[in-house]
């Protein structure tokens, strides 16, 4: 049983809410968050803050995620964002990452190329096209197949 004063306020955060993209653990994001320019309350830049999303608490007006960046010298950096803040301006996601769990706390421990997360990109597909073929080839890094259904010649 909530509160009637925090359910109210939820109810009224969630008809406010953004949408922003969907992410998970382990995802390369770009958090554009708004700062506030000196005394003045009505001036605001945007500062982009990159890196993987570490921990993503869900529910409801109180989500927020974490997001662990290298800053300079080599520390590690990290922030947690409240997901329907007002000054969370949008949120890009700049790559998936395949990762195992939901807390990736263990990146703290990891230096350098360790500390590095497989991607979940599969490239992207290119038309090549082909002497004596009738349609053009499909290639992709992993397997060329033709557009048609037919293997591609291999190399025996």
């Amino acid at each position: 049983m909530k509160n009637k004063i925090i359910a109210a306020f939820e109810e009224r955060v969630w008809n406010k809410r953004k949408n922003h993209s969907e992410f998970r653990p382990g995802d390369t994001v770009r958090v554009h968050y708004k700062v506030q320019e000196g005394a003045d309350k009505t001036k605001f830049r945007i500062q982009p803050y990159e890196g993987v999303v570490t921990r993503y608490r869900k529910g409801g007006a109180d989500s927020s995620f974490t997001v662990r960046k290298i800053a300079a010298g080599g520390v590690g950096v990290e922030r947690v964002f409240p997901l329907f803040s007002p000054y969370v301006d949008r949120i890009e996601l700049i790559a998936s990452g395949i990762v195992r769990r939901a807390r990736l706390y263990y990146l703290r421990d990891l230096a350098g190329k360790a500390a590095r997360i497989r991607s979940r990109y599969h490239g992207r597909r290119v038309e090549v096209a082909v002497p004596g073929a009738e349609t053009a080839v499909s290639y992709q890094a992993e397997q060329a197949t033709t557009t048609a259904g037919e293997s591609a010649p291999s190399s025996n």
